[in-house]
């Protein structure tokens, strides 16, 4: 995400403004966000590989990218941001429980260099401990790492050349191609055998002069992600490439990196077949105005508008297709219904499950300047109005490489177990999940979980679950989208809480 105007990258946001009418979607929409979870619970492992217009696991069954971007690497920070506030394990672990299943993360060139140093990283209280003294290599070791422990898939995400700004190339005088392609094979071979990273973004959002299939090597981008691309696989053949758009192709425009309307005629062809995802950008009037928005047929002019830049290359089953960023601040009716239509097209899990439109929301920080993001200014708090509007495409999560603990549940053949972790606490609130594990030996239909706290806590918004409260005790039963558990999978639901300092319960879980 970069226009000229782009990001406030280092000062928080204005507070977002909840809209009105955005159709009741409040974090209980994610009730609708399904997929068949026995699949669910086995999908995903090992490295991805395409077949037509999906991506498929090891096994060759088809997952889904729903996930989240969380910049800062790209940045004068060195490190995604956020870390100031938070320990980075709680965040994502707040990602996975809200239901997003992967992480882009932007970076810069600038963090291979041995003078660069990550800032803006807070000790206090046992946070973050395990960084201390780390560069941001080593740290975002440690979040890939992390994240595939609790089953979060990684795409690195080469955001520009250096942490000073956008290019409209991937190259500059400063940051020449060999090194580019130097440090993505660098990535490749630093992750190797490590599939919690499945891909690499080659270049964020090429745009004007970059053409596509042009032909001049200074300039064509489809050239230039074979060649990079094929470095890459160099070093580990079994990773995705991620190839996105370009500005302007035959005289058509849209948004930085979002035309894709080239690879009808120039496909990108690498040495390794069924390795290319292609990647779309698309955004709202909050970053800039484009003439399809005031188009008197707006918003159903918009399938059309996606057909043409991008959309078809998933329809004609030519490859799949990556939505790498989409956002808004939410503020204007037009943007509400632009949200409203793109996730439409991104077509439901429910009905369609992972023969879909892969995305990550941009993004899960609140300082994007022009668009905001999931967390809130507090970087605690969940916008779940904006939550709730990708309710419908999230998709199950992935096998992790880790973790787990638990507590009560029953025996037999239907059982469950139930861990309850505070993943954050400031005093004047909290935030915690609690993971249900089916400890049977046959698939359970829905499960419950209760607790009783020693204090005076209350629950004041839950989601991929609903809950009652009377007291201190609490029932939450599962939403629509993950009460079938599969023997040996698991399911997870979050939660916000007033006041903090109140200790985690004694959790029971009930199988049905």
């Amino acid at each position: 995400m970069i226009r000229s105007l782009r990001r406030v990258l280092c000062g928080l946001a204005a507070a977002l403004l909840i809209p009105l009418g955005a159709g009741a979607q409040t974090a209980h929409a994610a009730d609708t966000a399904a997929a068949d979870a026995t699949v669910a619970a086995e999908a995903g492992a090992g490295y991805w590989h395409t077949s037509g217009r999906q991506i498929l696991d090891a096994a060759g069954q088809p997952v889904r990218v729903a996930g989240i971007n969380w910049f800062g690497f790209e940045t004068g920070n060195y490190v995604v941001h956020g870390l100031w506030s938070r320990d980075y394990k709680s965040m994502i672990d707040q990602m996975r429980t809200l239901g997003y299943n992967t992480i882009r993360i932007p970076y810069s060139d600038d963090i291979f260099k041995s003078t660069t140093v990550p800032n803006s990283i807070d000790f206090s209280s046992g946070k973050n401990a395990d960084l201390q003294g780390l560069n941001s290599l080593q740290i975002l070791d440690r979040i890939v790492s992390y994240a595939g422990q609790d089953g979060l898939k990684v795409i690195l995400d080469r955001h520009r050349p250096d942490a000073g700004g956008q290019s409209a190339l991937w190259y500059t005088a400063a940051v020449p191609e060999s090194t580019w392609i130097a440090n993505l094979k660098a990535l490749a071979a630093r992750y190797q055998g490590q599939d919690t990273v499945v891909g690499i973004d080659l270049h964020n959002e090429p745009h004007d002069p970059a053409c596509w299939g042009c032909g001049d090597t200074a300039t064509d981008w489809r050239l230039a992600a074979q060649r990079a691309g094929n470095a890459v696989l160099s070093v580990n053949p079994a990773l995705l490439i991620f190839v996105e758009g370009v500005q302007t192709f035959n005289g058509v425009s849209g948004w930085w990196g979002g035309n894709l309307m080239g690879v009808g005629q120039y496909p990108v062809q690498l040495n390794v077949a069924n390795r290319v995802v292609y990647s779309a950008h698309d955004y709202a009037t909050s970053v800039a105005q484009q003439s399809w928005f005031s188009d008197p047929a707006f918003p159903a002019n918009m399938p059309g508008i996606w057909d043409k830049y991008w959309g078809y290359i998933f329809k004609q089953n030519i490859a799949p297709v990556w939505v790498g960023e989409f956002g808004t601040t939410l503020q204007s009716t037009v943007d509400q219904k632009w949200l409203a239509a793109l996730v439409s097209y991104l077509r439901p899990t429910s009905t369609y499950g992972a023969d879909s439109f892969h995305w990550t929301f941009w993004s899960w920080n609140p300082n994007s300047g022009d668009t905001g993001g999931i967390l809130k200014d507090d970087w605690q708090s969940v916008d779940t109005v904006k939550d709730g509007y990708l309710a419908s495409v999230k998709a199950p999560g992935f096998p992790g490489t880790g973790g787990g603990g638990g507590g009560g549940g029953g025996g037999g053949t239907a059982s469950c177990a139930a861990a309850y972790t505070v993943s954050s606490d400031w005093g004047g609130g909290f935030n915690a999940e609690v993971k249900v594990t089916n400890t049977g030996t046959t698939a359970i239909g829905s499960w419950k979980v209760t607790w009783t706290w020693s204090g005076a806590q209350q629950i004041t918004s839950m989601w991929n679950a609903s809950y009652t409260q009377s007291g201190a005790g609490v029932t939450a039963v599962n939403a629509s989208h993950n009460g079938a558990v599969p023997a040996g999978g698991s399911a997870s639901f979050g939660f916000g809480g007033t006041p903090g300092g109140g200790g985690v319960p004694s959790v029971s879980c009930t199988a049905v």
